[in-house]
């Protein structure tokens, strides 16, 4: 693989809501040796099924080969990418905030507003916020906010969709595989 054919590829992943699902896809980038940059699962508006958002850096070619050996996983609906260009991505990120004078929570206060972040918790030492955006808001916040203490960060990992009537869709899976307890012969 040569690096400078790298890139961040984004896929969703419709699953079976079961558990050991998450376990067997992310056993296949572990198998291929990749490191999945970001993971986010949840039900969908089906709850029967879940949704993977993943991320990892690699080829195009490659990236081709793990889609169609997660597309033959027994447990996987469908597998798409998401193309930057026809999705929008963003995450939640909480920070916790050293903010032992009011001074300096009127001045974390006044970056949450900037990025549009929430106040989710206030103490006598402390604040909380939560940030919704993508990584370079996110690290932009993240910036800021180290000057005061950051005292704890957690990160959902990257969810995404695809833009207006892009769904989800998958043409190449076999729907015959699913109709289980119907007489497919």
């Amino acid at each position: 693989m040569k690096s400078e054919h790298i890139t961040r590829h984004t896929l969703s992943v419709l699953v079976e809501n079961a558990s050991g699902v998450l376990s067997q896809v992310s056993r296949l980038f572990s198998r291929k040796g990749y490191n999945i940059e970001s993971l986010a699962v949840g039900t969908t508006d089906d709850p029967a099924v879940s949704r993977i958002t993943i991320e990892v850096m690699g080829d195009d070619v490659t990236m081709n080969q793990v889609m169609n050996q997660l597309r033959k996983l027994f447990p996987v609906y469908s597998v798409q990418e998401l193309l930057p260009e026809r999705s929008i991505r963003r995450e939640l990120v909480m920070f916790k905030v050293r903010a032992e004078s009011a001074g300096v929570r009127n001045e974390v206060i006044q970056i949450a507003n900037i990025f549009r972040a929430s106040i989710i918790d206030v103490s006598i030492k402390s604040l909380t916020l939560a940030l919704i955006g993508d990584e370079s808001k996110a690290e932009a916040m993240q910036r800021l906010l180290e000057t005061f203490g950051i005292l704890e960060l957690v990160r959902t990992g990257m969810v995404a969709l695809e833009r207006g009537a892009y769904t989800i869709s998958d043409d190449n899976k076999e729907t015959t595989e699913f109709n289980l307890g119907k007489n497919v012969f």
